[in-house]
């Protein structure tokens, strides 16, 4: 024990070499501890967006990754903002792989977490604190994953057939734009690959066992839209027909009870597809069959029934979430405005005119205007064929056998949708095991990651770095 952690214990589950050329065993353990090391050292950096400042985080894994070796570039989009782009140069017998990370965290609500957010506490084995997951955690363990390979291939006479590139960057949590986008428009260079590895897939455990391993291979486009209300105004002593305010929560009404239709990307019919073979409850898996059946009716039943599960609705058609509500000035004023602002996310290849001319047919009130206050932009998917699709499978495999691997299309909004958009091919998976109950941590209160996930993240790393980047003898 050590923190008050108890070792993992990997006699089940032995942690196998991928047949790396000259690379030498890691200590684990140690690394382990290492790593644990890092992520409270990141934890502690407030790097909390707005504002960011991610500047100083960014001098310390400079530091870090100078000390191992590792060539560095520091940039600085904008004042204390920050893009760290490291590189292990491989022979050139393949185009690089990008190790892709974010430095900022979302906000916190302090009085509702019971370890201090920006601690990094030991407790309970797991370390505590904003950005555990999302994403200093896999920050962290990409920082160690350069520092494993700069020590234990390239240094013990191995060779990389391909540069192997980490990138940690700025804005994540509020669209990029000082971040992957800022990198994308003035470094494009920086950014050029064959593959990446980001956030966004997902190792399940369910009671303590694992369950699944999705692997993101397309996300939703996010968008914003306004729906504003237009009425009389006055004195609010003397209630008016028409009310503003009242025609906005019709209208919010309605577009809450408004279902999107269902689409079934190929993405999608896959994950169905391999979940089904890991599905406990029987009606859900006959249903995730059936997704792709060619009856129309029972597709359609299938659909019916997983969309029961928001988890699987989202996946399944586009998503509207109203988020902010907006109007008035004083309490007794009837304004003549009232707006809601509305998350909109697409499933790739969907219209977003579309859906407003939906939501306004949905509303039925030429009172109300929706206009679009933020278009996303789509991306394309990334091959479940791919190599580098096979070496996660594999990777995964030899640590956890026999656990089904399948690509997914997420919900949320990852840097990698500009990396798809320049041409590279990008997966997600968040590479620690977690249940569902830390998993819905993350942007909420006392997230955390357990230390037997973070250990098997760095060898799945390895694992993976190993079986598509490092040349065989």
């Amino acid at each position: 024990r050590r923190g008050g952690v108890d070792r993992p214990d990997h006699s089940e589950r032995p942690a196998r070499a991928a047949g790396i050329a000259g690379a030498r065993a890691p200590d684990w353990e140690g690394v382990l501890w290492e790593t644990i090391g890092h992520l409270q050292a990141l934890i502690r950096m407030d790097t909390v967006n707005p504002p960011g400042n991610e500047l100083g985080l960014a001098r310390y894994l400079d530091d870090v990754l100078r000390g191992a070796g590792v060539d560095v570039t520091l940039l600085e989009p904008a004042p204390q903002r920050a893009a760290v782009v490291a590189r292990i140069p491989g022979t050139g017998s393949g185009r690089p792989l990008l190790l892709l990370a974010h430095m900022d965290v979302v906000g916190v609500e302090r009085d509702r977490w019971t370890a201090n957010p920006f601690g990094g506490e030991l407790l309970d084995g797991c370390v505590y604190g904003r950005g555990a997951i999302d994403d200093k955690g896999m920050l962290a363990t990409n920082l160690q994953t350069m520092r494993l390979v700069q020590e234990h291939v390239v240094r013990a006479g191995g060779r990389l057939a391909r540069d192997l590139v980490f990138v940690a960057t700025s804005d994540e949590e509020a669209g990029g734009m000082w971040g992957i986008e800022w990198l994308a428009r003035t470094h494009p260079a920086l950014l050029e690959a064959e593959y990446a590895l980001n956030e966004g897939g997902r190792i399940r455990l369910r009671d303590g066992r694992f369950h699944y391993c999705a692997v993101q291979c397309a996300e939703k486009v996010p968008n914003v839209v306004q729906v504003t209300a237009h009425g009389p105004a006055g004195h609010a002593a003397i209630p008016l027909p028409g009310n503003a305010v009242v025609r906005l929560a019709r209208a919010v009404a309605r577009i809450g009870a408004h279902a999107e239709p269902v689409h079934l990307t190929d993405v999608s019919r896959r994950f169905f597809t391999g979940l089904a073979a890991a599905w406990d409850d029987e009606r859900q898996r006959a249903a995730m069959r059936d997704l792709a059946h060619p009856s129309p009716e029972r597709a359609a039943a299938a659909a019916a029934v997983l969309c029961e599960e928001p988890n699987f609705a989202a996946v399944l058609r586009n998503g509207i979430s109203p988020t902010m509500l907006a109007a008035g000035v004083r309490s007794n004023v009837i304004p003549a405005e009232a707006s809601a602002t509305m998350s909109v996310r697409l499933l790739p290849g969907e219209s977003l005119d579309a859906l407003v001319a939906r939501l306004g047919s949905a509303i039925a009130d030429d009172h109300v205007s929706i206009t679009v206050v933020d278009r996303g932009a789509d991306a394309p998917a990334s091959s479940a064929e791919s190599p580098m699709f096979a070496a996660i499978r594999d990777s995964v495999a030899a640590l956890a056998p026999g656990l089904p691997v399948v690509p997914y299309l997420s919900t949320g909004a990852t840097d990698s949708a500009t990396l798809r958009r320049l041409g590279v091919q990008a997966f997600g998976l968040l590479p620690f095991p977690l249940a569902l109950q830390d998993e819905e941590r993350m942007h909420s209160h006392d997230e955390r990651v357990p230390v037997k996930s973070l250990d098997f993240a760095l060898r799945l790393m390895w694992e993976m770095v190993g079986r598509i980047s490092v040349e065989r003898e």
